[in-house]
Order: structure tokens, then sequence, then C-alpha cells
């Protein structure tokens, strides 16, 4: 495979709006979920959420363009701001933009404003919608937008494979660098589905947790007294380019791409395939892509539903054989599930994990499930050296991605 390396990340979710201080307050064992403030939650059974606090638009978007653009885009524009500047690409005048492209990911893009207009129809009718509510609603405007605010006039690309979208959009980005279509390509995934819809379509499916009396202890992936997911919110981004000119312009290497695998299940809409087939060949087919001694961690899906989690294990012990298991977490306990954006954002903390030699925990595993009993780093962090980092990411539908990073 074509090597690809990162030289720009960020990252916003419920623990900060940057990816090491979020990632450090992880290692700290700190949990972003909390009370919906979002909305009012008066009429819903689930009142928590992985939400991003104190987010001011008006630092990414001038204050009569903010009502134009989701707040899913908002983050979008966030995260990517912070990972051009991390790459020492903003505003350079040595890149030929023609070859720098976009692949972004959400897995529903503006569900409050869809919500919102939905509403106003109903009560008001259709003369009351916004002119901005088509706009700001559709997905793949998360690139758009960037794409206009960094002048990226390459392939624009956009994923809405659930909660594997942003993984696929990862790999979406290396295969056309690989192929030459690009040289250079910004990779964000954004989401924020917090709203009473969001909110009440999941709980209508049993798949999140009402644990509201105890937000801090509601996401309890691989624990045996799991009893759903909670929902989070926010957006990561990575800036990916060819390893030969990042090692020429003397970037700041965070990781190369080692491999990816992609699969699907054939199996039902929600669950899993049993025993993880799906997500076994996506993480196989990864690995064997990867040209790699050994995989030291794996930033786990990790939902904390019951088959997830089932599944997710039986698939890694598939993978592994006889050989050790490496440490795994999910750190969905900590910020929820970010859906279309989970996989970018736990492949930036995967990344941060590898290069800064602490692995982040499992919190709230305290009753461990016997049918889950691989070692997922259980409550505090642990120190480790490893050189190649996986993250698993899959969605309804049965749609899986893996990736493989390493360091460079």
């Amino acid at each position: 495979m074509t090597k690809i390396a990162i030289t720009g990340l960020s990252s916003i979710n419920a623990l900060g709006h940057d990816a090491l201080g979020s990632f450090e307050k992880m290692c700290n064992g700190e949990c972003g979920i909390d009370t919906i403030s979002i909305f009012d939650t008066e009429r819903s059974t689930v009142k928590i959420a992985g939400e991003v606090k104190d987010f001011d638009p008006k630092t990414v978007l001038a204050p009569k363009e903010v009502k134009k653009a989701d707040r899913f885009i908002q983050f979008g524009l966030k995260a990517a701001k912070d990972a051009m500047e991390d790459s020492g690409l903003k505003d350079s005048s040595d890149v030929n933009y023609e070859k720098f492209g976009i692949s972004c990911a959400a897995g529903i893009g503006g569900f409050a404003n869809i919500e919102k207009n939905s509403i106003i129809t109903h009560t008001k009718g259709p003369k009351r919608m916004s002119p901005f509510f088509i706009p700001s609603a559709l997905i793949n405007m998360l690139s758009g937008f960037v794409s206009i605010e960094h002048n990226l006039k390459g392939p624009n690309l956009s994923s809405s494979t659930a909660c594997a979208a942003s993984v696929h959009a990862i790999s979406e980005a290396v295969k056309t660098i690989a192929v030459g279509v690009a040289d250079k390509m910004l990779v964000v995934g954004a989401e924020s589905a917090i709203c009473e819809t969001g909110i009440g379509g999941f709980a209508a499916m049993k798949a999140l947790s009402t644990r509201n009396n105890d937000p801090k202890k509601a996401s309890r992936p691989f624990d045996k007294d799991r009893d759903g997911f909670v929902m989070g919110e926010g957006a990561a981004c990575i800036i990916l380019e060819k390893y030969e000119d990042a090692k020429a312009r003397g970037a700041n290497i965070h990781a190369v791409i080692s491999g990816f695998g992609e699969s699907g299940d054939a199996h039902h809409m929600t669950t899993p395939s049993p025993g993880g087939e799906g997500a076994y060949r996506a993480m196989k087919m990864a690995t064997s892509m990867a040209d790699v001694s050994e995989i030291g961690y794996i930033n786990a899906h990790g939902t904390s539903t019951k088959y997830n989690d089932w599944y997710e294990t039986m698939a890694i012990k598939k993978l592994f054989g006889n050989s050790p298991v490496p440490p795994i977490s999910s750190t969905k306990g900590q910020i929820g599930h970010c859906l279309g954006a989970a996989g970018i954002i736990e492949s930036v903390i995967a990344i941060l994990a590898m290069n800064k030699g602490i692995l982040p925990p499992t919190i709230n595993q305290e009753n461990k499930d016997e049918d889950c009993d691989l070692d997922y780093i259980p409550n505090e962090a642990r120190k480790a050296d490893v050189k190649s980092v996986m993250t698993n990411s899959f969605g309804f539908g049965g749609t899986n991605g893996v990736l493989i990073f390493s360091k460079a």
C-alpha cells in the first residue's frame, strides 16, 4: 500500500475542544456525559448525553453566517481549522490545492435542523421554513463549508455509513491518494444528533441507556450491567499526505496508515452478524494489509450494548487465535457514542495513545461480563510502548470499518 502520513490532527468532544486536552482528561478517567441541556427532556425517557459544552460557533463563522450551518458543520469547521494549523499547511503557498481534496463523514447530518423545520412545516406551513434549511442539513455540506474555508479544490467526497462513516471517509481518502487523484486529503467527521427526535428514535429502539440518575456511570462498555449506549457529539479531523511529501517538507508525522478493512454483514439491519463474523473479516483485511509485526492496542467500537460487546469480543478472539490479544478499551464510556464521527474521534485517540505511551481506560467496567473476558484496561489508564494500534467502527445496516495506524 502507498505509504501515507498523518501530519495534522484535531478533535472536539464532550471532554474538551482540543485533541490533547481531551485525551489527557480521558486518561485521568474523567467523563463528559451529563444531563442534556440542548433541549427540554421533559417528554424524553432518556435525559443524558455527551454534549460538547461551551462551544461558540462564532470562533469559526462570522456571526451572520452561523445560522447557515448546522451544529455538526460548525464542529467540523473547528476540527478542520485546528488540524490544518497542526499540519503546517494552513495558508501555505507551496500547496497545489487542485490536488488537495476532502473526505467528510456524518451518520445523520443536520438532524436538529430537520426536526426544527419539520415542526415549522407542520405548525406554520412550508412557506415559513428557513431558506438555509437544506444547505445546513445535507451531510456533504460539511465538506462544502470546509473546502471553501481552506480552498481545497481536489476530490470532494462524503461518506454516510452510519457509525462506520468516518472510518470509511479515511479509507476513501487513502484510496484517493493511492491512485494519484490527490496528493493530500483532509478527512473530517462530525455529528450532532442530540435533539428530541434523535434521542427519541434511538430510545424507541431500546438502544440507549436509561441510567438518567447517574450519567457518569451510564455508558458501561463490556460491563455485565450495561443497558445501552449514550449518545455523544463532536468532530475530529486528520490531514493525510504522501509520506515522501511530508518528509520533504519537514512535517511532524503523527502516524502512518498501515492498513484498513471494510466488510458487510449481510445479516440484519441493526444487529451485528453472529459471532462478529463481519467485524472479523474487516479486521482480518486490515491486518493482512498492514506490514506490522503486532498490534499493541485496540480502540474498540465498544458501544455498551449487549450484542455489540459480545460479538466484537468474539471477533477479536477469532482474529488473534492462539496469539496473545492486545489490550483493548472503549472510550465511549467517557464521551458517548458520536455516531458517524465516532471512528475518526477514536482514531485520533488511538494515535495519541500510541505516541504518548498511555492507553486510555474503559471506565465503569465494574462487574465483568463472563462473555467479555479480554483485557479491556478497566477503569485506569495504562502506560505502554506500542508501535501499531487498531480502531474498529461498525454501523447499522451491517457496515464495518477498521483502521491500523503505526508510528512513523
